[in-house]
């Protein structure tokens, strides 16, 4: 899969973003000062790609805290190696958004 997927460097950018632990779209784009017009399609392009997988919170959770419910990304195995892959691509992605899962 690597091998054939190449991505650009925002899409790199954001695939490292929501590798480090940023799971929904508005902590994505805060993380990486990305519009929403930029952050939602690559998201959609990246997802149908497979090289991350989305799932929609309960909605009971979103109203206890009196807001829209969110969509939370997550890595698959395939995007972890493209994301590798996109790092020896690019040398300084690594230093605009952090690489490592947050603790």
């Amino acid at each position: 899969m690597s091998d054939t997927i190449k991505l650009s460097h925002t899409a790199a950018l954001i695939l490292q973003t929501v590798d480090s632990g940023c799971c929904y779209g508005f902590d994505i784009m805060d993380t990486t000062g990305l519009p929403s017009g930029t952050v939602y399609p690559a998201l959609r392009r990246l997802e149908a790609e497979k090289l991350i997988e989305s799932e929609w919170e309960a909605e009971a959770d979103a109203l206890a805290e009196q807001r829209p419910a969110r969509k939370y990304y997550r890595m698959t195995r395939g995007g972890s190696q493209v994301l590798a892959d996109s790092q020896k691509r690019y040398p300084l992605l690594r230093r605009l958004a952090p690489a490592r899962p947050r603790s």
